[in-house]
Protein backbone atom coordinates (compact mmCIF):
# COMPACT_ATOMS: atom_id res chain seq x y z
CA UNK A 1 0.00 0.00 0.00
CA UNK A 2 2.93 2.12 -0.22
CA UNK A 3 3.68 3.22 3.40
CA UNK A 4 0.18 3.69 4.02
CA UNK A 5 -1.54 1.95 6.59
CA UNK A 6 -4.81 2.18 8.60
CA UNK A 7 -4.48 1.88 12.25
CA UNK A 8 -7.59 4.06 12.77
CA UNK A 9 -9.82 1.70 10.53
CA UNK A 10 -13.57 1.30 12.22
CA UNK A 11 -16.61 0.53 10.55
CA UNK A 12 -20.22 -0.03 12.28
CA UNK A 13 -21.60 -3.36 11.41
CA UNK A 14 -24.50 -3.37 13.59
CA UNK A 15 -28.10 -4.60 12.07
CA UNK A 16 -26.39 -4.56 8.18
CA UNK A 17 -27.47 -6.90 6.08
CA UNK A 18 -25.08 -8.69 4.22
CA UNK A 19 -25.32 -6.52 0.77
CA UNK A 20 -24.36 -3.02 3.42
CA UNK A 21 -21.67 -5.40 4.74
CA UNK A 22 -20.53 -5.91 1.09
CA UNK A 23 -20.65 -2.35 0.07
CA UNK A 24 -18.69 -0.92 3.06
CA UNK A 25 -15.88 -3.52 2.13
CA UNK A 26 -15.81 -2.83 -1.52
CA UNK A 27 -15.96 0.99 -0.94
CA UNK A 28 -13.24 0.73 1.62
CA UNK A 29 -11.21 -1.48 -0.78
CA UNK A 30 -11.67 1.67 -3.62
CA UNK A 31 -10.63 4.05 -1.37
CA UNK A 32 -7.80 2.57 -0.10
CA UNK A 33 -6.65 1.62 -3.57
CA UNK A 34 -7.06 5.30 -4.57
CA UNK A 35 -4.72 6.35 -1.92
CA UNK A 36 -2.26 3.84 -2.76
CA UNK A 37 -2.65 5.34 -6.37
CA UNK A 38 -1.97 8.84 -5.33
CA UNK A 39 0.91 7.74 -3.49
CA UNK A 40 2.33 6.51 -5.98
CA UNK A 41 2.23 9.21 -8.39
CA UNK A 42 3.95 11.43 -5.66
CA UNK A 43 0.78 13.46 -3.84
CA UNK A 44 2.03 13.84 -0.38
CA UNK A 45 -1.71 13.52 0.83
CA UNK A 46 -4.65 12.51 -0.39
CA UNK A 47 -8.45 11.52 0.89
CA UNK A 48 -10.89 9.74 -1.14
CA UNK A 49 -14.64 9.09 -0.20
CA UNK A 50 -17.40 6.56 -1.97
CA UNK A 51 -20.43 6.02 -1.36
CA UNK A 52 -22.94 3.94 -2.73
CA UNK A 53 -26.76 3.52 -2.34
CA UNK A 54 -30.04 2.90 -3.30
CA UNK A 55 -33.95 3.64 -2.73
CA UNK A 56 -37.35 3.76 -4.12
CA UNK A 57 -39.78 7.26 -4.55
CA UNK A 58 -43.23 6.78 -5.59
CA UNK A 59 -45.90 9.59 -5.94
CA UNK A 60 -49.37 9.78 -6.33
CA UNK A 61 -51.74 12.81 -7.74
CA UNK A 62 -55.49 12.77 -7.72
CA UNK A 63 -55.66 8.71 -6.87
CA UNK A 64 -53.57 7.87 -9.86
CA UNK A 65 -49.91 6.89 -9.57
CA UNK A 66 -47.81 9.88 -11.50
CA UNK A 67 -44.12 8.20 -11.14
CA UNK A 68 -42.37 5.17 -9.84
CA UNK A 69 -38.83 5.73 -9.57
CA UNK A 70 -36.11 2.89 -8.42
CA UNK A 71 -32.36 4.72 -8.17
CA UNK A 72 -29.13 3.65 -7.07
CA UNK A 73 -26.27 5.71 -7.19
CA UNK A 74 -22.37 5.32 -6.46
CA UNK A 75 -19.32 7.29 -6.81
CA UNK A 76 -16.12 8.27 -5.42
CA UNK A 77 -14.43 11.25 -5.43
CA UNK A 78 -10.72 12.00 -4.65
CA UNK A 79 -8.75 14.92 -3.58
CA UNK A 80 -5.02 14.90 -4.52
CA UNK A 81 -2.09 17.66 -2.75
CA UNK A 82 1.40 17.82 -3.67
CA UNK A 83 2.48 20.22 -1.34
CA UNK A 84 0.45 23.21 -1.74
CA UNK A 85 -1.44 22.35 -4.96
CA UNK A 86 -4.79 20.72 -4.94
CA UNK A 87 -6.31 18.53 -7.36
CA UNK A 88 -9.86 17.07 -7.41
CA UNK A 89 -11.72 14.48 -9.69
CA UNK A 90 -14.73 11.88 -9.02
CA UNK A 91 -16.07 8.89 -11.15
CA UNK A 92 -19.66 7.30 -10.46
CA UNK A 93 -17.65 4.06 -11.88
CA UNK A 94 -16.22 2.03 -9.36
CA UNK A 95 -14.28 -0.08 -11.28
CA UNK A 96 -10.21 -0.20 -10.04
CA UNK A 97 -9.23 1.01 -13.14
CA UNK A 98 -11.92 4.02 -13.23
CA UNK A 99 -11.41 4.70 -9.87
CA UNK A 100 -7.16 4.55 -11.08
CA UNK A 101 -8.08 7.03 -14.05
CA UNK A 102 -9.72 9.38 -11.64
CA UNK A 103 -6.78 9.67 -9.04
CA UNK A 104 -4.92 10.14 -12.26
CA UNK A 105 -6.84 12.67 -13.45
CA UNK A 106 -6.54 14.41 -9.94
CA UNK A 107 -2.67 14.44 -10.26
CA UNK A 108 -2.72 15.66 -13.26
CA UNK A 109 -5.10 18.80 -12.38
CA UNK A 110 -2.75 19.44 -9.47
CA UNK A 111 0.07 19.93 -10.93
CA UNK A 112 -1.41 23.47 -13.19
CA UNK A 113 -2.81 24.20 -9.91
CA UNK A 114 -1.90 27.62 -7.58
CA UNK A 115 -0.09 26.94 -4.64
CA UNK A 116 -2.11 27.15 -1.61
CA UNK A 117 -0.42 27.87 1.66
CA UNK A 118 -4.03 26.61 3.72
CA UNK A 119 -4.70 23.68 1.26
CA UNK A 120 -4.09 20.34 2.98
CA UNK A 121 -5.85 17.42 5.49
CA UNK A 122 -7.13 18.47 8.36
CA UNK A 123 -4.56 17.23 11.41
CA UNK A 124 -3.77 13.91 11.84
CA UNK A 125 -4.87 14.12 15.60
CA UNK A 126 -8.02 15.34 14.58
CA UNK A 127 -9.08 12.04 13.09
CA UNK A 128 -12.00 10.12 14.58
CA UNK A 129 -11.02 6.88 16.77
CA UNK A 130 -13.63 6.04 18.53
CA UNK A 131 -16.82 5.50 16.07
CA UNK A 132 -19.83 5.51 17.85
CA UNK A 133 -22.72 3.07 16.40
CA UNK A 134 -25.48 6.05 15.93
CA UNK A 135 -28.40 4.47 15.05
CA UNK A 136 -28.57 5.53 11.79
CA UNK A 137 -28.99 2.65 9.36
CA UNK A 138 -32.65 1.02 9.39
CA UNK A 139 -33.56 -0.18 6.33
CA UNK A 140 -36.90 -0.78 4.48
CA UNK A 141 -37.73 -3.83 2.41
CA UNK A 142 -40.39 -1.76 0.40
CA UNK A 143 -42.17 -3.34 -2.54
CA UNK A 144 -43.27 -1.01 -5.44
CA UNK A 145 -47.27 -1.85 -5.07
CA UNK A 146 -46.50 -1.46 -0.81
CA UNK A 147 -45.32 2.14 -1.62
CA UNK A 148 -47.86 2.95 -3.94
CA UNK A 149 -50.83 2.10 -1.03
CA UNK A 150 -48.78 4.04 1.32
CA UNK A 151 -48.75 7.05 -0.79
CA UNK A 152 -52.60 6.42 -2.21
CA UNK A 153 -53.75 6.42 1.39
CA UNK A 154 -51.93 8.98 2.50
CA UNK A 155 -53.09 11.52 -0.31
CA UNK A 156 -57.19 9.78 -0.07
CA UNK A 157 -57.16 11.12 3.68
CA UNK A 158 -56.20 14.64 2.69
CA UNK A 159 -58.68 14.42 -0.43
CA UNK A 160 -61.72 13.33 2.29
CA UNK A 161 -60.72 15.26 4.65
CA UNK A 162 -62.92 17.84 4.12
CA UNK A 163 -65.51 19.33 1.03
CA UNK A 164 -63.20 22.24 0.15
CA UNK A 165 -60.48 20.06 -0.57
CA UNK A 166 -60.70 19.83 -4.57
CA UNK A 167 -57.09 18.98 -5.80
CA UNK A 168 -54.14 17.52 -4.90
CA UNK A 169 -50.50 17.78 -5.92
CA UNK A 170 -49.90 14.67 -4.97
CA UNK A 171 -48.21 12.47 -2.07
CA UNK A 172 -44.73 10.81 -2.18
CA UNK A 173 -42.85 8.08 -0.19
CA UNK A 174 -39.00 7.54 -0.35
CA UNK A 175 -36.72 5.23 0.91
CA UNK A 176 -33.05 5.29 0.59
CA UNK A 177 -29.93 3.75 2.17
CA UNK A 178 -26.85 3.09 1.74
CA UNK A 179 -23.07 3.63 2.82
CA UNK A 180 -20.34 6.16 3.18
CA UNK A 181 -16.50 5.55 3.27
CA UNK A 182 -13.78 8.06 3.89
CA UNK A 183 -9.85 7.60 3.99
CA UNK A 184 -7.12 9.72 3.86
CA UNK A 185 -3.41 9.21 3.72
CA UNK A 186 -3.11 10.08 7.49
CA UNK A 187 -3.71 5.96 7.71
CA UNK A 188 -7.62 6.94 8.39
CA UNK A 189 -10.13 4.50 6.75
CA UNK A 190 -13.83 4.08 8.34
CA UNK A 191 -17.26 4.38 7.18
CA UNK A 192 -21.20 3.48 8.07
CA UNK A 193 -24.01 2.99 6.92
CA UNK A 194 -27.53 4.98 7.01
CA UNK A 195 -31.06 5.31 5.67
CA UNK A 196 -33.50 8.38 5.41
CA UNK A 197 -37.36 7.53 4.78
CA UNK A 198 -40.24 10.08 3.87
CA UNK A 199 -43.98 10.42 3.19
CA UNK A 200 -45.86 13.69 2.02
CA UNK A 201 -48.64 15.42 0.90
CA UNK A 202 -49.73 18.50 -0.51
CA UNK A 203 -53.38 19.50 -1.10
CA UNK A 204 -55.20 22.59 -2.27
CA UNK A 205 -58.65 23.81 -0.77
CA UNK A 206 -61.16 26.28 -2.30
CA UNK A 207 -64.04 28.52 -1.28
CA UNK A 208 -65.37 31.42 -3.15
CA UNK A 209 -63.17 31.04 -5.98
CA UNK A 210 -59.79 31.41 -3.82
CA UNK A 211 -57.54 28.52 -3.69
CA UNK A 212 -54.94 27.60 -1.24
CA UNK A 213 -52.20 25.20 -0.89
CA UNK A 214 -50.56 23.28 2.32
CA UNK A 215 -48.84 20.30 3.19
CA UNK A 216 -47.48 18.08 5.67
CA UNK A 217 -44.83 15.70 6.06
CA UNK A 218 -42.71 13.51 7.72
CA UNK A 219 -39.28 12.02 7.85
CA UNK A 220 -37.20 9.59 10.13
CA UNK A 221 -34.23 7.01 9.70
CA UNK A 222 -36.52 4.51 10.43
CA UNK A 223 -39.86 3.59 8.65
CA UNK A 224 -41.54 2.95 12.19
CA UNK A 225 -41.02 6.40 13.21
CA UNK A 226 -42.98 7.61 10.05
CA UNK A 227 -46.14 9.91 10.95
CA UNK A 228 -49.54 7.32 9.48
CA UNK A 229 -50.17 7.92 5.70
CA UNK A 230 -53.38 9.34 6.86
CA UNK A 231 -52.98 11.24 9.62
CA UNK A 232 -50.10 13.55 7.07
CA UNK A 233 -52.95 13.97 4.62
CA UNK A 234 -55.45 14.91 7.18
CA UNK A 235 -53.23 17.24 8.47
CA UNK A 236 -52.07 18.91 5.23
CA UNK A 237 -55.88 19.23 4.48
CA UNK A 238 -56.39 20.74 7.97
CA UNK A 239 -53.67 23.55 6.93
CA UNK A 240 -55.00 24.03 3.59
CA UNK A 241 -58.72 24.81 4.70
CA UNK A 242 -57.43 26.94 7.47
CA UNK A 243 -55.62 29.38 5.19
CA UNK A 244 -59.41 30.03 3.03
CA UNK A 245 -60.37 33.46 3.10
CA UNK A 246 -57.04 34.99 3.72
CA UNK A 247 -56.89 38.78 3.90
CA UNK A 248 -54.34 41.93 3.31
CA UNK A 249 -52.51 43.34 6.29
CA UNK A 250 -51.78 46.87 7.19
CA UNK A 251 -48.19 48.04 7.38
CA UNK A 252 -47.66 47.42 11.31
CA UNK A 253 -44.68 46.59 13.81
CA UNK A 254 -45.86 43.57 16.00
CA UNK A 255 -44.86 40.07 17.55
CA UNK A 256 -44.43 37.31 14.79
CA UNK A 257 -44.45 33.98 16.21
CA UNK A 258 -42.49 31.36 14.13
CA UNK A 259 -44.10 27.86 14.09
CA UNK A 260 -41.71 25.17 14.80
CA UNK A 261 -41.14 23.85 11.61
CA UNK A 262 -40.42 27.59 9.97
CA UNK A 263 -38.31 28.75 13.07
CA UNK A 264 -35.22 26.20 11.56
CA UNK A 265 -34.85 29.08 9.10
CA UNK A 266 -34.14 31.48 11.38
CA UNK A 267 -31.12 29.33 12.71
CA UNK A 268 -30.02 28.02 9.14
CA UNK A 269 -29.34 31.84 8.57
CA UNK A 270 -26.71 31.94 11.57
CA UNK A 271 -25.14 28.67 10.97
CA UNK A 272 -24.64 30.59 7.58
CA UNK A 273 -23.20 33.66 9.35
CA UNK A 274 -20.75 31.83 11.32
CA UNK A 275 -19.43 29.52 8.58
CA UNK A 276 -16.00 29.61 7.81
CA UNK A 277 -16.15 31.06 4.16
CA UNK A 278 -18.65 33.85 4.94
CA UNK A 279 -16.02 34.68 7.91
CA UNK A 280 -12.75 34.77 6.20
CA UNK A 281 -14.34 37.41 3.78
CA UNK A 282 -15.96 39.27 6.53
CA UNK A 283 -19.26 38.70 4.32
CA UNK A 284 -20.93 38.28 7.47
CA UNK A 285 -22.67 40.30 10.06
CA UNK A 286 -21.58 38.11 12.42
CA UNK A 287 -17.94 38.70 11.70
CA UNK A 288 -16.04 38.95 14.56
CA UNK A 289 -18.67 38.51 16.97
CA UNK A 290 -17.31 35.56 18.78
CA UNK A 291 -18.17 36.18 22.44
CA UNK A 292 -19.99 38.59 22.02
CA UNK A 293 -23.92 39.00 22.75
CA UNK A 294 -25.69 38.23 19.65
CA UNK A 295 -29.06 36.43 20.61
CA UNK A 296 -31.32 37.28 23.49
CA UNK A 297 -29.86 36.25 26.66
CA UNK A 298 -32.76 33.50 27.08
CA UNK A 299 -31.22 31.55 24.15
CA UNK A 300 -28.90 28.57 24.12
CA UNK A 301 -27.90 26.75 21.07
CA UNK A 302 -25.55 23.52 20.72
CA UNK A 303 -24.60 21.18 18.44
CA UNK A 304 -25.10 17.20 19.83
CA UNK A 305 -23.40 15.28 16.61
CA UNK A 306 -24.28 11.85 18.40
CA UNK A 307 -27.70 12.13 19.03
CA UNK A 308 -29.23 8.84 18.39
CA UNK A 309 -31.12 8.34 15.03
CA UNK A 310 -30.44 12.38 14.30
CA UNK A 311 -30.93 13.36 10.42
CA UNK A 312 -28.15 14.97 10.99
CA UNK A 313 -25.92 12.79 13.42
CA UNK A 314 -22.29 11.91 11.96
CA UNK A 315 -20.21 10.20 13.70
CA UNK A 316 -17.06 11.96 12.04
CA UNK A 317 -17.07 15.00 9.39
CA UNK A 318 -16.34 15.22 5.59
CA UNK A 319 -12.71 15.01 6.59
CA UNK A 320 -12.54 12.54 9.05
CA UNK A 321 -12.80 14.89 12.00
CA UNK A 322 -14.22 13.75 15.20
CA UNK A 323 -17.55 15.01 15.50
CA UNK A 324 -18.38 16.17 19.34
CA UNK A 325 -21.06 17.94 21.21
CA UNK A 326 -20.50 21.61 21.78
CA UNK A 327 -21.90 24.68 22.95
CA UNK A 328 -22.63 27.22 19.85
CA UNK A 329 -24.37 29.92 21.78
CA UNK A 330 -24.66 30.21 25.82
CA UNK A 331 -26.81 32.98 27.68
CA UNK A 332 -27.11 34.42 24.00
CA UNK A 333 -23.54 34.72 23.71
CA UNK A 334 -21.52 32.93 20.76
CA UNK A 335 -19.25 30.40 21.99
CA UNK A 336 -18.03 28.72 18.36
CA UNK A 337 -17.59 28.90 14.53
CA UNK A 338 -18.70 26.45 12.33
CA UNK A 339 -15.38 25.44 10.49
CA UNK A 340 -13.71 22.98 8.55
CA UNK A 341 -10.16 23.04 8.54
CA UNK A 342 -9.36 25.02 5.50
CA UNK A 343 -11.17 28.30 6.56
CA UNK A 344 -10.17 27.32 10.08
CA UNK A 345 -6.12 27.35 8.90
CA UNK A 346 -6.90 30.67 7.54
CA UNK A 347 -8.76 32.44 10.19
CA UNK A 348 -5.75 31.18 12.66
CA UNK A 349 -8.01 28.82 14.37
CA UNK A 350 -8.52 25.05 14.61
CA UNK A 351 -11.20 22.67 12.63
CA UNK A 352 -14.64 22.36 14.92
CA UNK A 353 -15.02 18.96 13.32
CA UNK A 354 -18.05 20.65 10.65
CA UNK A 355 -16.17 19.70 7.19
CA UNK A 356 -19.50 19.34 5.27
CA UNK A 357 -21.66 21.48 7.74
CA UNK A 358 -23.39 21.04 11.12
CA UNK A 359 -24.38 18.02 13.02
CA UNK A 360 -27.49 18.52 15.11
CA UNK A 361 -28.31 21.88 16.05
CA UNK A 362 -29.94 22.10 19.35
CA UNK A 363 -32.09 25.12 20.25
CA UNK A 364 -33.30 24.61 24.06
CA UNK A 365 -36.90 25.48 25.13
CA UNK A 366 -37.62 28.16 27.03
CA UNK A 367 -39.74 26.34 28.57
CA UNK A 368 -43.38 27.92 27.34
CA UNK A 369 -45.39 25.69 24.79
CA UNK A 370 -46.72 26.68 21.73
CA UNK A 371 -50.11 27.40 22.99
CA UNK A 372 -48.47 29.72 26.02
CA UNK A 373 -46.80 31.62 23.25
CA UNK A 374 -49.85 31.90 21.03
CA UNK A 375 -51.84 32.98 24.45
CA UNK A 376 -49.52 35.38 25.36
CA UNK A 377 -49.69 37.43 22.16
CA UNK A 378 -51.61 40.84 22.40
CA UNK A 379 -52.11 41.40 18.70
CA UNK A 380 -48.94 40.06 15.89
CA UNK A 381 -48.51 37.50 13.30
CA UNK A 382 -48.46 33.47 13.69
CA UNK A 383 -46.69 32.64 10.35
CA UNK A 384 -47.68 29.35 8.02
CA UNK A 385 -45.39 29.78 4.88
CA UNK A 386 -42.44 32.29 4.44
CA UNK A 387 -41.79 32.71 0.41
CA UNK A 388 -38.30 33.94 -1.00
CA UNK A 389 -34.68 34.25 -0.51
CA UNK A 390 -34.57 37.76 0.95
CA UNK A 391 -31.60 37.63 3.63
CA UNK A 392 -28.49 39.37 3.37
CA UNK A 393 -26.04 37.46 5.24
CA UNK A 394 -23.52 40.48 4.78
CA UNK A 395 -25.90 42.81 6.59
CA UNK A 396 -28.08 40.71 7.62
CA UNK A 397 -31.12 42.24 6.32
CA UNK A 398 -34.17 40.03 6.75
CA UNK A 399 -37.13 40.57 3.90
CA UNK A 400 -39.70 37.47 2.93
CA UNK A 401 -42.47 37.34 1.77
CA UNK A 402 -45.17 35.38 3.93
CA UNK A 403 -48.76 34.07 4.94
CA UNK A 404 -50.02 33.28 8.21
CA UNK A 405 -52.96 34.23 10.73
CA UNK A 406 -53.55 37.93 12.49
CA UNK A 407 -53.46 37.12 16.43
CA UNK A 408 -55.43 39.62 18.79
CA UNK A 409 -55.98 38.48 22.19
CA UNK A 410 -54.11 35.26 22.07
CA UNK A 411 -56.83 34.07 19.48
CA UNK A 412 -56.56 33.30 15.66
CA UNK A 413 -58.71 35.54 14.09
CA UNK A 414 -57.86 35.45 10.20
CA UNK A 415 -55.29 34.21 7.56
CA UNK A 416 -53.79 36.57 5.92
CA UNK A 417 -51.19 36.59 3.00
CA UNK A 418 -49.43 38.56 0.53
CA UNK A 419 -47.35 40.15 2.93
CA UNK A 420 -43.59 40.62 4.08
CA UNK A 421 -42.01 40.14 7.18
CA UNK A 422 -38.62 42.04 7.79
CA UNK A 423 -35.97 43.11 10.15
CA UNK A 424 -32.66 42.64 10.62
CA UNK A 425 -31.19 39.74 11.90
CA UNK A 426 -28.87 41.06 14.28
CA UNK A 427 -31.77 42.55 15.99
CA UNK A 428 -33.99 39.75 15.61
CA UNK A 429 -32.30 37.47 17.15
CA UNK A 430 -31.75 39.86 20.03
CA UNK A 431 -35.45 40.18 20.55
CA UNK A 432 -36.43 36.63 20.57
CA UNK A 433 -39.01 36.43 23.37
CA UNK A 434 -39.16 32.77 24.09
CA UNK A 435 -38.77 29.28 22.17
CA UNK A 436 -41.22 26.86 22.09
CA UNK A 437 -40.97 23.11 24.21
CA UNK A 438 -42.87 21.82 20.55
CA UNK A 439 -39.42 20.83 19.57
CA UNK A 440 -39.34 19.36 15.74
CA UNK A 441 -37.44 16.33 14.59
CA UNK A 442 -38.00 16.66 11.37
CA UNK A 443 -34.27 18.21 10.34
CA UNK A 444 -30.51 19.14 11.37
CA UNK A 445 -32.33 22.10 13.33
CA UNK A 446 -33.90 21.35 16.03
CA UNK A 447 -35.96 24.25 17.44
CA UNK A 448 -39.65 25.03 19.22
CA UNK A 449 -41.57 27.86 17.80
CA UNK A 450 -39.76 31.20 18.66
CA UNK A 451 -41.28 34.14 19.16
CA UNK A 452 -39.77 37.13 17.60
CA UNK A 453 -40.91 40.93 18.92
CA UNK A 454 -41.15 44.03 17.16
CA UNK A 455 -41.01 42.99 13.34
CA UNK A 456 -42.29 44.90 10.36
CA UNK A 457 -45.81 43.58 8.66
CA UNK A 458 -45.70 45.38 5.07
CA UNK A 459 -49.13 45.18 3.67
CA UNK A 460 -51.29 47.38 2.68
Amino acid sequence: MCGVDYPLQATITRAMNNTTQSDIATLSERVSAALATARDLGASQAEASASRGAGLSATVRMREVETLEYHRDQGLAVTVFFEHRKGSASTSDLDPDAVAEAVQKACSLAQYAAEDEFAGLAAAERMARDIPDLDLYHPWDLEPAAAIELATECEAAGLAADARITNSEGATLSTHSGARVYGNTHGFLAGYPSSQHSLSCAVLASENGAMERDFDYSVSRSPELLESAGAIGREAAVRAVRRLGARKLDTATVPVLYPARLARSLFGHFVGAISGGNLYRKSTFLADALNQTVFADRVNVAEQSHIPGGLASAPFDAEGVATADRPLIDAGVLRGYVLGSYYARKLGLETTGNAGGIHNLVVDSTGESYDDLLAGMDRGLLLTELMGQGVNTVTGDYSRGAAGFWVEHGELCYPVNEITVAGNLADMYKQIEAVGTDVDLRGGIRTGSVLVGGMTIAGN
